[in-house]
């Protein structure tokens, strides 16, 4: 049987590095999925972490709702004294981020240990 084009699981993990949370995506960030992600970061805002590093390494693709889940997500972050910090950006997707003009408003690391690392 080929599995191949079952789609992937985007929530590939949450991680607990010291009092900082890590959320593992991966796959295709789209509106199919967004409510998906949302649940998973309300989950997260329960242990209000003082730090939350989205790591998008294994992100090939990402919509304009998958951009508004981080942008409140980061809304969120801003109102509950927590640090966002987005790692390993795709070219592809950090285009995104460019093409809207968040990409200033955002904390990226091209790498999951240096946004651990800050």
């Amino acid at each position: 049987m080929d599995y191949s084009d079952r789609p992937q699981p985007v929530i590939r993990g949450v991680k607990h590095e010291g009092r900082t949370v890590v959320l593992e995506l991966g796959g295709e960030i789209d509106m199919k999925c967004s409510a998906k992600v949302q649940d998973k970061f309300k989950e997260i805002y329960r242990d209000s972490p003082p730090v939350l590093v989205v790591d998008m390494t294994e992100v090939g693709f990402m919509d304009s709702s998958g951009l508004a889940t981080l942008v409140g997500v980061l809304k969120w972050c801003r109102l509950n004294d927590c640090e966002l910090r987005l790692a390993g950006l795709s070219r592809g997707v950090r285009n995104i981020f460019e093409i809207s003009r968040l990409e200033s408003i955002f904390q990226i690391y091209e790498s999951r240990a240096e946004a651990l690392s800050q």
